[in-house]
């Protein structure tokens, strides 16, 4: 059974700072490239960033370069997600998931196995 619970989510004030951490189990981590999507009301899960298997190749949406960091770590099986400089437009619902080896990075369709999200709120 294939698991990914995301933690870390929270209220921040605008300019502040959150880590997600998304903790994997069920596969071989170290072989699965991770990415982050985002939710918010209305609208479909939105590409946030990607990170290959071995931490080479990471891809970031062009609205969070500069200010979210992603990263791995294969011995505790978990992705993060480092968030500096939140603004207000950041709030939303953060997933992880399992890409698989075909298909659009930045489509939510080539993503399986979603955790079950965690809020970040920033105001303003």
């Amino acid at each position: 059974q294939v698991q990914l619970v995301e933690t870390g989510g929270g209220l921040v004030q605008a300019g502040g700072s959150l880590r997600l951490s998304c903790a994997v189990s069920g596969l071989i981590f170290c072989l699965t490239s991770m990415a982050w999507f985002l939710l918010t009301p209305g609208k479909a899960r939105e590409f946030v960033a990607r990170i290959s298997r071995s931490s080479a190749v990471t891809t970031y949406a062009d609205s969070v370069k500069g200010r979210f960091t992603i990263s791995r770590d294969n011995v505790k099986n978990t992705v993060y997600l480092q968030m500096t400089s939140l603004k207000p437009e950041d709030t939303a619902v953060y997933y992880c998931a399992v890409s698989s080896p075909n298909g659009s990075i930045y489509d939510p369709n080539s993503y399986s196995n979603w955790g079950q999200g965690t809020q970040v709120t920033v105001s303003s």
